[in-house]
């Protein structure tokens, strides 16, 4: 078996295979028919005399060679993006690659709509991909460049990663629309009386994204924790009495459908800041360069950031750029 009988160009399948778990998807983020693919496949197969990804459910899991082999891939993969590929010219209208951001359902909602239009427009070839994961697998999925960014409110973002402020939002209370109990403004008393869905990443009360409403003395009685934002409506729509405390860009998502009414909390609630947040490894990357540029020029100016919000920082907490 000798080096230069391998093409170094099936190290990009080998390793968008353990990203992906999936030929078809592998396909797609290199640019490639799904039978080019399976041809690069087979002859990474020839070469190391292994199936090297095998069938399993829905997945196309490593075999344990292929397994054995992921950390040094992974690193020849990072050294040719920084040290090679990152003096070249990054040309969106031309590229074909799939950018992989981390953030919640709720991100989804907020930031996947806004920057399809602009891929739509000057990056056609370009397809995007989220993530949702627990907090302590962020950095080594940025430091490994199987994500680009994070984004979002991850007030417990590790130190090493930069990281840049996008807008701040607010946070304003919802019912079911259905819900009779309620007037035209919610009382301290009502939200205490009533039942509440909190949305919890980790599942944990105390690292809930409206966790200052009990910093602040409001007593709560928790019906449900969930991780996920899109719930919040759904159950509400079953269980009219229900409040949910949330991000207003969700919020008026949610009430242009009907289905909720929005009201303010009945005490202040501080804002929170959303960040965009990569590793220092591909702080020079230009194709992350130009991630980072179109996520801060697509939402610095949010339409739904209220008026007395400060201008834009890239001077926060930890390791900052602005590019």
């Amino acid at each position: 078996m000798h080096a230069e009988n391998l093409d170094l160009n099936l190290l990009a399948v080998f390793d968008a295979m353990f990203r992906e778990a999936s030929v078809t998807k592998a396909s797609q983020g290199l640019g490639l028919t799904q039978s080019a693919m399976s041809h690069a496949l087979n002859r990474l197969r020839a070469f190391f005399d292994d199936p090297l990804f095998v069938k399993v459910g829905s997945r196309m899991e490593p075999t344990r060679k292929a397994e054995g082999m992921r950390a040094a891939v992974v690193e020849v993969m990072s050294t040719v993006r920084q040290q090679i590929l990152a003096g070249a010219r990054f040309e969106p209208a031309l590229a074909r690659r799939t950018f992989t951001l981390c953030m919640t359902d709720m991100g989804e909602l907020v930031f996947l709509p806004p920057l399809l239009e602009r891929f739509k427009k000057e990056a056609p070839g370009c397809s995007l991909r989220t993530l949702q994961v627990p907090l302590e697998q962020v950095e080594g999925l940025l430091a490994s460049g199987e994500a680009d960014l994070a984004v979002g409110s991850i007030r417990a973002a590790p130190e090493g990663l930069f990281h840049q402020r996008l807008f701040l939002h607010s946070f304003v209370t919802i019912a079911s629309a259905h819900n009779k109990d309620i007037g035209a403004t919610l009382t301290r008393e009502r939200f205490e009386a009533m039942r509440h869905i909190v949305v919890s990443l980790t599942g944990h009360s105390a690292e809930s994204y409206d966790k200052v409403l009990e910093d602040q003395g409001i007593r709560r009685t928790v019906a449900v924790m969930t991780p996920h934002f899109l719930m919040v409506p759904l159950l509400m729509d079953r269980h009219s009495d229900l409040l949910a405390t949330v991000p207003r860009e969700l919020a008026e998502v949610f009430a242009r459908l009907g289905t909720v009414r929005m009201f303010e909390p009945p005490v202040p609630v501080p804002q929170f800041q959303l960040n965009q947040h990569w590793h220092p490894r591909f702080h020079h990357d230009p194709a992350v360069i130009w991630l980072r540029d179109v996520m801060k020029h697509t939402f610095e100016h949010y339409p739904h950031i209220i008026t007395q919000a400060s201008p834009p920082s890239a001077k926060t907490r930890g390791r900052t750029g602005s590019r």
